[in-house]
């Protein structure tokens, strides 16, 4: 997942702490064994908030994609299609971009252009790797760019990282070495899922993604994108919070609609498992 295994309009079930999602993990419980009322079924099942956006045409978007693994490739596949300006990077150069630019029409790059008057950047690169990446590597993006990270740690892939071995979450590591806040999706996804199982909005059995970060406003604009790839979405909190969704948690990897995906982070717990230790 996040490489290689690796909602906005998607039903907004908001998450601000533990609390919560027992709460809402319990109500939902209670809804599938038809205890609660048809209408408390239906605010767990669409979220205590609709979007803004529902009825507001999607506009097109420049985006920047560093990495072209199965996640950044599947990604430049779906958005170009959307219709949005997408340019992509990985490490070894514009010129290994070829096939792909010629499949989708994106924009082959280096790694320091991808970002370039960019309104959204995917960082999709192996956690290891982050360090690498160039210094200022977000120069010239647009005002207010926001970023995805898609990365987990994978101990055997990326070596020890001490810091997070010791509770510090995977997204907030990253943050700290691109010096630009992020939001955390799609790390859990299967990447051709991206390709083939998005759904139209409001279809029953939608899947859904967890979405953590700080920035609301830079939330709310992934959780619009992943709406209009075909997916919902559930707030799993700010960075802090996204160990509910990192490798070895219930929701990784987890094709569960909104419902789902809630219980899943609800039932999470802080300790990493061994296998995901170095």
């Amino acid at each position: 997942m996040g490489q290689s295994c690796s909602a906005s309009s998607a039903p907004y079930v908001p998450l601000l702490g533990p609390l919560i999602l027992r709460t809402i993990a319990e109500s939902i419980r209670q809804t599938r064994n038809g205890i609660v009322s048809d209408r408390r079924r239906l605010m767990i099942r669409r979220g205590t908030s609709r979007s803004r956006t529902r009825n507001r045409k999607a506009r097109t978007m420049k985006i920047g994609i560093i990495g072209a693994g199965n996640i950044g490739g599947n990604l430049t596949r779906r958005l170009t299609a959307l219709g949005h300006d997408v340019a992509v990077a990985n490490s070894r150069g514009p010129e290994t971009l070829k096939a792909l630019a010629e499949e989708t029409g994106a924009t082959p790059v280096t790694s320091t252009e991808a970002a370039r008057d960019a309104e959204i950047v995917v960082v999709t690169v192996p956690l290891g790797s982050v360090p690498d990446l160039p210094s200022g590597i977000l120069d010239g993006a647009a005002e207010g760019v926001v970023v995805i990270d898609t990365g987990n740690y994978y101990p055997q892939r990326d070596g020890r990282i001490p810091a997070i071995e010791d509770g510090l979450t995977e997204s907030r590591w990253t943050e700290q070495h691109i010096g630009h806040p992020v939001i955390k999706a799609f790390n859990g996804t299967y990447a051709q899922d991206i390709l083939e199982r998005p759904l139209p909005h409001g279809a029953p059995g939608r899947q859904a993604l967890p979405v953590a970060g700080d920035d609301l406003a830079a939330k709310r604009t992934v959780r619009d994108l992943i709406d209009e790839l075909g997916f919902d979405t559930v707030d799993a909190g700010g960075l802090d919070d996204s160990w509910r969704q990192q490798p070895g948690t219930p929701v990784y990897g987890n094709r569960g609609d909104a419902e789902a995906i809630t219980v899943a982070l609800a039932e999470a717990s802080p300790e990493r498992g061994a296998e995901w230790r170095a």
